[in-house]
């Protein structure tokens, strides 16, 4: 139940509808509160304020049904903008970036100013009344009924008005940033950063040597998958959301050893194994429902908890820049910046172990973990192929991985980079036909075997920055 109610809770947050719809019901909630305002004080006030004058209540419906019908249609004309830029967005980069547009926040605010203000003016334009005469015998003492014109409510729903305004010019601003395919690139490569702070913590030490060899299965008892149950999806999908800290409650309460099968990204189908749990005897069909309940799956990959899916944004706008129907190779070059800066920050990061253990020091929990070792390969193995047709391309993913490799303290993981480097200036040898970029690869792809093998070249790089690829 808890990893439903963070997936919705996640969605509600990320929807297009949720800010707005608040928004409205604020304003519903705001034009109740003005008017009663305005019942409750009147309009003799206005006679103290020089530059306020009182309207009467053809004027007051005049105003607020001009207010009102210009916000609708202003909203409207926000409505096309935003579809006509989601268009753009997902013809050009790639309609995995949709929900990148539809979580930006200005679009959300942008949309429910215009149906507040909209909605505001029609629950107060409701309480402007004439003056009517009342008719003897109808139990009301004859004469007029007293006009009513809520001021109050009035002169907050010019104010709206005027917001609105300053949203509309701001919104004609923020569209074609938006949809600027740098400020795309940099929105999703801010957003893996920010992830990979959140799931990994800085390195103390060294980090595992052997995280991408490690066996996993080494700490099992050796009669654990003889003794295990198999848990199975109950639908098929991607898996959304893993809740890690409800398993391993579990698994503590029933002393159980979980072998995770399945992460977050993966596709799951009822016949899919989503973990073994042991021993078999204590997992009955409570236990079961909860350890299964923990993964949640979904019609689409997000970001929740899949750093590959961020990662995998950016190498399939670099793949769509470098395809010979866009040619773009700059905005190639764009997100491996990004994706350098990411690899960066994994490089001072550890990573979590395969192995979680309970505070007694037992073995609860085995899952697939993410290693350096993936993360570059993720990134660099899906690129290759296109970067190396392309002589500027390849010199900069060189000159990434250079970049990468200095800020890189652990020789397992500058090795990692190294081969990434050699498979690179295979590629190229095998479909660059120009002389003058590779000779200017091979000098980068040597640079870094020096990092490697010679200590105090490497010293001297840290130590002065004198670094290949510099351009001051």
């Amino acid at each position: 139940m808890r990893a439903l109610i963070v997936i919705w809770w996640s969605a509600i947050r990320e929807s297009y509808w949720f800010v707005p719809s608040l928004m409205a019901i604020g304003a519903i909630a705001l034009s109740f509160g003005t008017t009663a305002i305005d019942t409750t004080i009147g309009s003799q006030w206005l006679q103290d304020v020089d530059w306020l004058y009182a309207n009467k209540p053809a004027g007051a419906r005049a105003v607020l049904s001009t207010v009102a019908g210009s916000m609708i249609t202003v909203a409207g004309v926000t409505f096309s903008m935003t579809i006509l830029s989601i268009s753009y967005t997902t013809g050009q980069v790639g309609p995995r970036l949709l929900n990148n547009f539809m979580r930006d926040t200005s679009n959300q605010v942008t949309l429910g100013v215009f149906i507040s203000t909209f909605l505001y003016c029609l629950m107060v334009l409701r309480t402007v009344r004439n003056a009517d005469p009342v008719a003897s015998g109808s139990g009301v003492p004859a004469g007029l009924t007293t006009a009513f014109v809520p001021h109050v409510a009035m002169i907050v729903g010019l104010l709206l008005a005027i917001t609105s305004v300053g949203v509309l010019i701001y919104y004609i601003h923020h569209i074609p940033e938006s949809i600027h395919i740098s400020n795309i690139v940099a929105g999703v490569g801010h957003d893996l950063n920010h992830r990979i702070e959140q799931q990994f913590p800085s390195l103390v030490g060294d980090p595992h040597d052997e995280e991408s060899q490690r066996d996993i299965d080494a700490d099992l008892p050796t009669s654990f998958y003889e003794s295990a149950v198999k848990l199975s999806s109950s639908c098929s999908g991607y898996i959304e959301y893993v809740d890690t800290s409800g398993l391993m409650a579990v698994a503590c309460k029933n002393d159980l050893v979980l072998r995770l099968r399945y992460r977050a990204g993966d596709f799951v189908t009822p016949t899919s194994t989503l973990l073994l749990a042991a021993p078999k005897d204590r997992v009955g069909e409570d236990v079961a429902a909860q350890l299964t309940a923990a993964f949640v799956s979904g019609a689409q990959r997000t970001p929740k908890q899949n750093l590959r899916f961020v990662m995998n944004q950016l190498v399939e706008v670099a793949m769509r820049a470098l395809s010979p129907g866009v040619n773009d190779p700059f905005t190639a070059m764009n997100c491996m910046d990004w994706l350098q800066s990411a690899l960066e920050n994994l490089a001072g990061r550890q990573l979590p172990d395969a192995h979680r253990f309970d505070d007694d020091g037992n073995l609860r929990v085995v899952a697939e973990p993410e290693s350096f070792s993936s993360l570059v390969s993720l990134a660099c193995d899906q690129l290759r192929p296109y970067v190396a047709v392309d002589g500027n391309a390849s010199i900069h993913m060189m000159e990434m991985l250079c970049r990468v490799a200095v800020t890189v303290s652990c020789e397992s993981r500058l090795r990692i980079l190294v081969r990434q480097a050699g498979a690179l200036r295979r590629e190229c040898r095998r479909r660059l036909n120009d002389k003058r970029c590779m000779k200017q690869l091979t000098e980068r792809y040597r640079s870094m075997i020096r990092l490697l093998k010679e200590p105090d070249f490497r010293k001297h790089v840290m130590e002065t920055g004198d670094w290949i690829g510099g351009r001051a």
